[in-house]
């Protein structure tokens, strides 16, 4: 039986809520609860058009999950281009795309056996 912590469920709802406030698109949920080998309950990865707008989206996420839960990610990855970003809140981890970086890796594909939920774009 999967556990559920209702913390992390609410951390993505926070976080997602954070996506769509800055105009991020193709929001997809990945729930890795039911998979013994996953580092994480949740993968949230979304898309950003161009660098000031990923940039824009991890703000947004880092700002409303410190406001609504009072928690700071364990290490934040790629400011530096910010062709991918990598927030890590533990039992969350939330990957920002550029398009094209996004296409090139297809995270989706490799947790494939995740139960996926589709976020509608704003």
């Amino acid at each position: 039986m999967v556990k559920i912590n209702k913390n992390s469920t609410k951390l993505v709802k926070t976080i997602t809520e954070a996506i769509q406030d800055k105009k991020g698109s193709n929001i997809t949920v990945l729930d890795l609860r039911a998979l013994g080998s996953a580092i994480s309950d949740y993968f949230i990865v979304c898309t950003g058009n161009s660098r000031p707008q990923v940039e824009a989206i991890m703000d947004s996420i880092l700002e409303k999950v410190k406001k609504t839960h009072g928690e700071n990610p364990l290490g934040v990855e790629g400011r530096e281009n910010a062709e991918w970003i990598l927030l890590d809140f533990m039992d969350v981890i939330v990957h920002v795309f550029q398009p094209e970086t996004r296409d090139f890796y297809k995270l989706e594909k490799l947790w494939s056996d995740a139960k996926v939920k589709n976020i509608l774009d704003n």
